[in-house]
C-alpha cells in the first residue's frame, strides 16, 4: 500500500534527467493500463477476489513510484477507484457491473493522460527543450553539485551520490588539513568532540557537545559504504532515494563550510 501524505508537503513533480527514465516510466504506467483491461468484472469474481482493489492500489502506487508521493499527479490520484457513480445499499449486479466499468474507462483515461504528458516530456528531452530539472531547483552546496550533477542527470543516479559522497570527504580533508586519512577515521578526528580540529559550535556546554558528536557521527555515516551505491546485492534504487542521499551530502557540506577551526587546525595552519 502507498503510505499516506501526513502533512501539508509542497507538490513536486518528478523531473526526468532522460528519454530512457521516460520510456521506464511509461512502461510502468502501460502495464498498469493492461492490468485493467484484463480485469474481470464479474461481480461474484470481484467479491471473492477484491480484483478491483487490488488494480486500484496498484495504479495509485505506480503513480507514486513513477511521479513521486508528493507530486501533483499522486495527490490528484490517491484515492482512485474502479468505480464511478453513487453506491447504495441493494445494488443489483447489473448496477455494479455498470458502475465497475465506467470506473475502468475513467482509469486507462487517466492512465492515458499521464502517459501522453510523459511522451511530450520525451519529445522536450530529444529536442533539448526540457525545463530547468528538479535537481538544478534545490539548493544544493556547490562542492556535491558540481560532483553530483552530470551522473544524476544522466541517469547515473547511484554514482552521482558515490561522486557527492567523495566531494564531501575531499572537503573535510582540506578544511581539517588531515589528507593522511580517510572514511570514518577522517571523521571522527576531525569532529571528536574532544580537541576536535573542526567544530560547529564554542564547546561551552553539553548541549554543544551533543551536537558536535551528533555532526561526527552524521559525517561518519554518510562516507560508510552503502550496499545500494555499491550495487553489490540490492539492485539500485529510485532517482527520488537518490536524490535524499544527495541532500543529506549537501547538509553536511554547509554544516562544514560553517564549522570553524579548532585550535589544532588553527595551529597546523598558521606554521604552514
Amino acid at each position: 500500500m502507498v503510505d499516506e501524505l501526513a502533512g501539508p508537503f509542497p507538490q513536486v513533480s518528478r523531473e526526468f534527467g532522460s528519454p530512457a527514465e521516460v520510456d521506464a516510466a511509461v512502461d510502468k504506467l502501460q502495464r498498469r493500463v493492461s492490468s485493467l483491461e484484463q480485469l474481470d468484472i464479474n461481480p461474484v469474481f470481484l467479491r471473492q477476489t477484491r480484483g478491483d482493489q487490488i488494480v486500484a492500489d496498484e495504479i495509485r502506487e505506480t503513480i507514486s513510484d513513477v511521479f513521486g508521493p508528493n507530486s501533483p499527479e499522486f495527490v490528484d490520484n490517491r484515492d482512485l477507484r474502479i468505480w464511478t457513480g453513487p453506491e447504495h445499499v441493494g445494488m443489483t449486479d447489473a448496477e455494479n457491473v455498470a458502475a465497475t466499468e465506467d470506473g475502468r474507462t475513467h482509469a486507462i483515461g487517466i492512465l492515458d493522460a499521464l502517459i501522453k504528458r510523459l511522451e511530450k516530456r520525451k519529445d522536450e528531452l530529444i529536442a533539448g527543450t526540457a525545463p530547468s530539472t528538479y535537481f538544478d531547483r534545490l539548493d544544493l552546496h556547490p562542492r556535491i553539485r558540481e560532483a553530483s550533477r552530470d551522473l544524476f542527470l544522466h541517469g547515473d543516479h547511484w554514482e552521482a551520490v558515490v561522486a557527492g559522497r567523495n566531494a564531501l570527504a575531499n572537503y573535510v580533508r582540506e578544511r581539517s588539513n588531515r589528507n593522511d586519512l580517510g572514511g570514518v577515521q577522517l571523521m571522527r578526528v576531525a569532529f571528536s568532540k574532544d580537541d576536535p580540529l573542526l567544530t560547529f559550535n564554542d564547546l561551552t556546554d553539553q548541549a554543544d557537545f551533543d551536537e558536535q558528536e551528533g555532526l561526527m557521527n552524521l559525517f561518519a555515516g554518510a562516507v560508510l559504504p552503502i550496499r545500494n551505491l555499491e550495487g553489490r546485492s540490492v539492485s539500485k534504487g529510485s532517482d527520488r532515494r537518490a536524490i535524499e542521499y544527495i541532500c543529506l551530502l549537501s547538509l553536511l557540506a554547509h554544516s562544514l563550510e560553517d564549522a570553524k577551526l579548532g585550535n589544532k587546525t588553527q595551529a597546523a595552519t598558521s606554521s604552514a
